[in-house]
């Protein structure tokens, strides 16, 4: 007789194991199956050129909750993280070296434009100011506008603090949401590399240019992280971001869960509209009380389960869901370190992040390219040189660099043919471009990986090599996210839950998601509630729209109260 668990998770992702780890130290039977060999999803370590160690896919630690780190004791798990200490950015005419010294920024920024360094302090404020309003919501479950309408009262909060706000900030916030990050930044800075490297968060993974509306939105997104307690900071795990799963893994252990690799899983059983088990590719069963998804949209609901098993509608959304990989990742391993044209004494400048967008005019010419089916002339480059904080990812001497490539359209024109077509001569493409600001880079050169948007998908599941599991847009965050009035972890199949970034409040090595799904499972098993209730058809729209009217009343009405005391 197949073995019964309390909860199935299928994907040993960050965020999968995250929920597993939740789950089992609740005291429930959970087990985690994981297609492939290796724990991790994007966030892993592997080693495609013997000696070497590559952080294959995600590469920077930031957006990890707090929580997480403290509720499953991490550091007892062995992660360490060693801070980022800066930006790099090379320019034709020169560099801009942003470090975590206050003072030597401004004296950077100042040899560009002495009005950027003037209003600095300015900028890093109202986006202080924004993050500090905005960051609770990542921590809590989005409200359902269709729900019960007392989910915005976890919210009571936030709209108190945005009483709170200066009116300028509430306007700063507001161009964030609908507009673009280039306009944004435009209204303080003036400075090529500045703008440009700046900007380069408003695009990170979506498809989209820095001047297009809405990568404000991804630009907000970025800046949510902290690191002991240290606002917009950026951290190297040890060991590489495989490290961060393993950890989580090794919590989940402690706990209890169970964690079987090499375990890919075909469907997910059901009878009638609750889901009861999966079955592997091997044909083994098994089965549970609960199944949690932590794959994405596209794999979760049109991949793993029957045919028409889900809402017409529902599955509509799905379908239109936006995931238009845009990037990819291409890691070296060196001989030495690559020396720029123009930087400053020494190697600082390489122990933080080496950013290629030199200029707002670069970026978006490089979108140009993409928007056409065309990988980046001269495409956008965040690289890291994580040996010089990590010996141990490389050889005694030998360093390791790894870059993350935008734009790498998922779709190429047809010219181009398929990404194994021109998987090698897009990685002579990022060599080149590299090589533009540090002409010695390609001698230092003994092995390589090229990760396209299509190996993406097909090596670790990222459909259409969407790094985030679903763009970044305002249209697809909070209780849009995957679809509205399914963003709490739910789904319109019983005791079927989504756990990864497909869901509130997204993508990154945030591990939020996970701990969500985690505490409305749990909530959900103690209160007996979902799952039971049975709500008639032909009522349930009405019911929707009351229920939309006096969620969005109440909102409003809070938000209008503490508006009123603070003005008092």
């Amino acid at each position: 007789m197949a073995e019964r668990y309390n909860a199935i998770v299928v994907g040993g992702g960050h965020n999968g194991l995250t929920t597993a780890a939740y789950l089992a130290k609740a005291g429930l039977k959970v087990i985690v199956l994981e297609r492939r060999s290796i724990l991790g999803g994007a966030t892993l370590t592997e080693s495609p050129v013997p000696g070497f160690k590559f952080s294959v896919a995600s590469y920077l630690v930031s957006l990890l909750r707090p929580q997480v780190i403290r509720e499953l004791d991490l550091s007892k798990h062995g992660l360490q993280m060693a801070p980022s200490v800066g930006t790099y950015t090379p320019h034709w005419d020169g560099y801009l070296d942003r470090r975590t010294d206050h003072a030597d920024t401004i004296r950077e920024i100042r040899k560009w434009s002495h009005r950027d360094a003037d209003n600095y302090d300015d900028f890093k404020q109202t986006v202080t100011d924004i993050t500090r309003f905005i960051r609770p919501a990542i921590d809590l479950p989005a409200p359902d506008p269709y729900g019960d309408p007392q989910e915005w009262l976890a919210y009571a909060g936030l709209a108190k603090e945005f009483g709170h706000l200066p009116l300028r900030t509430k306007g700063a916030l507001l161009d964030l949401i609908t507009g673009s990050a280039y306009d944004f930044l435009s209204r303080w800075f003036e400075g090529e590399p500045l703008v440009g490297t700046m900007s380069a968060s408003g695009i990170i993974g979506t498809f989209l240019g820095i001047k297009s509306p809405g990568t404000g939105m991804v630009f907000l997104h970025h800046y949510f992280g902290e690191i002991d307690g240290s606002f917009r900071e950026w951290a190297l795990p040890q060991g590489g971001t495989g490290a961060v799963a393993a950890a989580i893994a090794s919590a989940a252990q402690s706990f209890g869960a169970v964690t079987r690799t090499d375990a890919p899983v075909k469907q997910v059983l059901l009878r009638g509209d609750r889901a009861i088990g999966v079955v592997l590719d091997s044909g083994e069963e098994l089965y549970g009380d609960t199944i949690v998804s932590a794959a994405d949209a596209k794999h979760t609901f049109l991949e793993m389960l029957p045919a028409g098993s889900l809402p017409s509608e529902f599955e509509t959304s799905i379908r239109n869901f936006k995931f238009r990989g845009s990037s990819a990742k291409v890691n070296f391993a060196l001989d030495g370190l690559p020396t720029f044209t123009a930087a400053p004494p020494g190697t600082g400048h390489l122990m933080g992040t080496v950013s290629i967008s030199p200029s707002p005019d670069y970026m978006e010419k490089a979108y140009d390219d993409a928007k056409h089916g065309h990988p980046s002339h001269r495409p956008f480059l965040d690289m890291l040189i994580p040996t010089l904080v990590d010996p141990s990812m490389a050889p005694p001497g030998k360093h390791v660099a790894t870059a993350f490539v935008q734009y790498a359209p998922h779709k190429l024109a047809p010219e181009h043919g398929s990404w194994d077509d021109i998987k090698e001569s897009f990685g002579d493409l990022v060599v080149d471009t590299i090589s533009e600001f540090a002409p010695d880079f390609r001698e230092k050169i003994v092995g390589r990986q090229v990760m396209t948007p299509l190996d993406l998908e097909r090596t670790i599941g990222l459909t259409e090599g969407n790094i985030f599991q679903g763009e970044i847009l305002v249209q697809q965050m909070a209780f849009n996210r995957p679809v509205s009035g399914w963003s709490r972890y739910r789904t319109p199949i019983r005791d079927y839950w989504l756990a990864s970034s497909s869901a509130h409040p997204g993508g990154g090595i945030m591990a939020a998601p996970g701990r969500l799904a985690a505490l409305e499972i749990l909530k959900a098993k103690k209160g007996g509630k979902y799952g039971v209730i049975q709500i008639d058809p032909a009522i349930s729209p009405w019911l929707a729209a009351i229920n939309g009217l006096v969620s969005f009343t109440l909102f409003i009405a809070i938000g209008v109260m503490f508006s009123h005391i603070t003005a008092e």
